[in-house]
């Protein structure tokens, strides 16, 4: 399937970063040339470490404050004209997320869209993570994929079977891995967010001794179907740092917990996805995207797993596009119209939806 050039000016506030890009994109779906022309993200994660969490209607402030600033950085590094930008359209991430944060985005998203006479194109979020591996890469996505999509808000494994049809396969019962890892991170006194703060101590651990003698459950690792579950395993940490009741400087213990958690949840995804990949013979490459593809130690292990499957190329991030970022919604958005180029002319109303899902029958 082949795009024509387009430049998109792309919109991201589902969360707790707000970010603007320019995107000048060519060529077909599978190998598009992306180039980006200017990029600003403002992370809010000092204002939310106090809750522990982000907290929506801060957020919310805060998009609001910061989205304009960083509109005209974009268009200023792009060296655009701020009061009419040669851009063909504009993206913004429709859902899922929290609804008061994305709201902020699609308001100045329509707002521009009418001022400029641009069309406004809703993206889903976990498209924009699953495509964002099409940036800094020659290599064409061959179809059909596996996509582990791996979060704070989400985890779940999504057949693609082409551009535009998808379906999901597994997904969490209850927490998203990403929570699991705020979570356990709080637990242990750890500052948000809370991923890289486990792994960075896990990886102490692990360079401390060869085996951790903490043992956690690992949640339905042995279920029939794909889907996963991280809160039995949150409470067994909570359970396990009570019943050893060490102080709280006992650094050498808080890297074993660390470590012990980090192997118990990895382990589940990689083995689910191992048995995703078995059950779906025809799967050409394997996506891991979304913030915890980050994770050393998941990507080391999902390595691991790729090499069983010597048809299967793997496919991640780079490191600038695993967290939340507007250079992924601008590709979703090409990826999206290249799919059905008549998005551009028939334009409806936005709305905020904060369950959003990834699948034909809800959209991009």
């Amino acid at each position: 399937m082949i795009s024509s050039l387009m430049r998109i000016l792309a919109i991201e506030t589902s969360c707790d970063e707000t970010a603007v890009a320019l995107l000048e994109i060519n060529g077909a779906l599978e190998k598009p040339d992306i180039k980006i022309l200017g990029n600003s993200l403002l992370s809010q994660i000092q204002l939310h470490e106090k809750y522990g969490g982000v907290y929506p209607n801060l957020a919310k402030r805060e998009h609001e404050k910061n989205l304009p600033i960083l509109l005209e950085q974009t268009l200023e590094e792009a060296g655009e004209d701020k009061e009419s930008p040669n851009i063909d359209c504009i993206a913004v991430t429709a859902g899922p997320g929290l609804e008061p944060a994305l709201w902020v985005g699609i308001t100045v998203a329509e707002t521009l869209g009418k001022k400029w006479n641009k069309p406004v194109i809703p993206v889903n979020h976990m498209a924009g993570h699953m495509f964002s591996v099409l940036y800094g890469t020659y290599e064409a996505l061959v179809m059909p994929a596996l996509a582990l999509l791996v979060s704070g808000g989400h985890t779940e494994l999504v057949y693609v079977k082409d551009f535009g049809d998808y379906e999901i396969i597994g997904k969490t019962r209850d927490d998203a891995v990403g929570e699991a890892f705020d979570k356990t991170a709080r637990m242990l006194g750890l500052p948000y967010p809370g991923g890289p703060q486990i792994s960075r101590l896990a990886q102490l651990s692990r360079e401390r001794k060869e085996e951790d003698e903490i043992k956690l459950p690992r949640p339905m690792i042995h279920s029939k179907d794909l889907d996963f579950s991280f809160s039995g395993l949150k409470t067994a940490v909570l359970y396990k740092i009570k019943s050893e009741n060490r102080s709280d400087s006992d650094s050498e213990f808080k890297e074993d917990m660390a470590r012990a958690f980090e192997d118990a949840a990895i382990e589940v995804l990689v083995e689910k996805t191992r048995r995703a990949l078995e059950k779906l013979d025809n799967i050409k490459t394997l996506i891991v995207a979304g913030g915890v593809a980050a994770n050393l130690h998941l990507s080391q292990e999902i390595k691991k797993i790729v090499n069983e499957f010597p048809d299967i190329s793997l496919r991640m991030p780079t490191k600038l596009l695993t967290t939340d970022n507007a250079i992924m919604i601008g590709i979703a958005a090409f990826i999206k119209i290249g799919i059905g180029s008549e998005i551009l002319k028939n334009q409806i109303a936005i709305k905020a939806r904060g369950n959003l899902s990834i699948s034909p029958v809800q959209g991009l």
